[in-house]
């Protein structure tokens, strides 16, 4: 059921996973910016996805999740175009990297209709109850496109530079689009419009436990490229290892969201992703920097669906693509601001220091996730008492009293 659109999420995120380990070396090696700018470049494409993620949303419940996805497909290959209007400024790299930086505006904006459309498809034909599975599968297909597309990107851009990412990025959503076409609509779940107010009020909580945890990943994207070239290191294993954990958690571990509760799965895996930066931090040769990103991409992969589980259930049942639009422009907001901050981080204190520093801020949202976990434990706790004849026992001071 959930196969064709895993299939388009894939084929339409393997443009990002091409750029993913060569887009910085592109900015810094063959443009000749800074780590500032290389951040500023990276975080650019998440900028965009935040701003139009809520418009992505609203047009996946109002017009359909399925034209939302061609709509992204279409902003995606424009993004190509732009790339490839780029390089022809390759002499003057102010104006080349002022075209690359609205090609990934415009990938940015498409990311958000593709992946906001896909999820909401997914709830649409699985219903709420397989919320944290829709979330963990449609992640597996990103992260497998992110899993292939780095050593092909890598490859590709040692042969023939990044004249091949972009051609790719403009044929491969074209060709995705033949696929997108006998795949079955749904009927937009909108017949009343919930409040943006109202959607943002529910799911702000475990958006900012997202938001946190996704430092790990916009250091990942952004720096570990860097990391590896300046410790003399082959680049493509760390995101190979990244997204070869990321999937394999997502295969074999996505029911556990549903099963055992979000704010549960999302504790354990936060600590995970935390140790797994720290790795990199302190790794002294290249086998252990990717067991470090191994563990990033094992711990993130069940954050995200661990805290969109509270966030769809919080939400108004109609308005399930604007949720998840709304909660997704968590994880894009801490992508647009990381990316910068952790190259001025860099430029001080040198590049290992982003990954120490992704790791601290990781570790907050563990404090989110128990926040999350306190009332769920409370109504735990209710239904033993109530199991065990002692239901009494928890209840409020006062109306224990009253009960006595």
């Amino acid at each position: 059921m959930l196969l064709p659109i895993m299939g388009l999420v894939f084929i339409a995120f393997l443009v990002i996973g091409l750029a993913m380990p060569v887009l910085p070396l592109h900015v810094h090696q063959g443009l000749g910016f800074g780590t500032f700018v290389v951040g500023l470049v990276a975080g650019s494409q998440f900028a965009a996805s935040l701003v139009s993620r809520v418009w992505a949303g609203r047009q996946a419940d109002t017009r359909g999740a399925k034209q939302a996805v061609i709509a992204g497909l279409l902003a995606s290959a424009a993004a190509g175009l732009l790339y490839l209007v780029s390089l022809s400024f390759v002499s003057k790299p102010e104006t080349s990297v002022a075209i690359l930086l609205l090609g990934r505006a415009v990938l940015g904006a498409g990311e958000s209709f593709i992946i906001t459309g896909a999820q909401t498809w997914g709830l649409a034909l699985a219903g709420a109850r397989n919320t944290g599975k829709v979330l963990a599968w449609m992640g597996t297909a990103m992260y497998a496109a992110f899993a292939l597309g780095a050593p092909i990107g890598t490859t590709l851009y040692g042969a023939y530079g990044f004249t091949a990412i972009a051609l790719a990025t403009t044929l491969v959503p074209l060709a995705a689009l033949l696929l997108a076409a006998p795949v079955r609509r749904v009927t937009p779940t909108a017949r009343a419009h919930a409040p943006l107010s109202a959607v943002i009020g529910a799911v702000w909580v475990p958006g900012v436990g997202l938001a946190l945890s996704s430092f790990g990943f916009g250091a990942m994207i952004a720096f570990v490229s860097l990391l590896f070239v300046a410790r003399g290191w082959t680049v493509w294993p760390a995101f190979t290892s990244f997204a070869m954990a990321f999937i394999l958690a997502r295969v074999f571990l996505g029911h556990l969201a549903d099963r055992f509760g979000g704010a549960r799965v999302a504790l354990i895996f936060v600590l995970i992703e935390a140790a797994g930066q720290a790795l990199l931090w302190a790794a002294p040769w290249s086998a252990l920097g990717s067991v470090g990103a191994a563990l990033t991409g094992f711990g993130y992969s069940l954050v995200y669906p661990g805290f969109g589980v509270e966030a769809v259930r919080r939400a108004p049942p109609q308005s399930r693509g604007l949720a998840m639009g709304a909660y997704t422009a968590f994880l894009d907001l801490t992508l647009a601001l990381a990316s910068p901050l952790l190259g001025l981080i860099a430029g001080v204190a040198g590049i290992g220091s982003v990954f120490l520093t992704s790791a601290v801020v990781v570790l907050c949202a563990a404090v989110i996730a128990m926040r999350l976990l306190t009332p769920s434990m409370r109504r735990a706790g209710a239904i033993r008492g109530l199991a065990s004849g002692k239901l009494i026992d928890t209840l409020p001071t006062s109306l224990a009293a009253k009960a006595k």
